[in-house]
């Protein structure tokens, strides 16, 4: 099964940019479907974004559309979330997570739709 890492967090100021990393290992994501999920201070888990390797079946989650972007290296075995614009509202542990299949679309904002998760980055954005 796939192991993932997440990395790139840090302390950003507001309006700056960001870019997290998620690695797998054990496989590569041409065999799962990945998002990234984001749990701000003392809040539940909340979806930001999916995607397959082929870029074909992109979602975005509202407060993030427009800002933040998903791509991919060309071994197929790292996503990257590009944060731009970011604001304090973007404080959060932010996780990718994976799925051997993709979920029904009415499931995909739920974390426990998804069976693979990495350990978080924390990106924290000042004022």
């Amino acid at each position: 099964q796939v192991q993932l890492v997440e990395s790139g967090g840090g302390l950003v100021q507001a309006g700056g940019s960001l870019r997290l990393s998620c690695a797998a290992s054990g496989g590569t994501f041409k065999s799962y479907r990945a998002a990234w999920f984001r749990q701000p201070p003392g809040k539940a888990r909340e979806f930001v974004a999916t995607d397959t390797w082929t870029g074909e079946d992109t979602f975005y989650g509202g407060p993030v559309k427009d800002r933040f972007t998903i791509s991919w290296d060309n071994t197929k075995t790292t996503m990257y979330l590009q944060m731009n614009a970011v604001n304090p509202e973007d404080t959060a542990i932010y996780f990718c997570a994976a799925a051997a299949r993709r979920p029904r679309p009415w499931d995909v904002l739920s974390p426990r739709s998804w069976e693979y998760w990495g350990q978080g980055t924390q990106v924290t954005v000042s004022s």
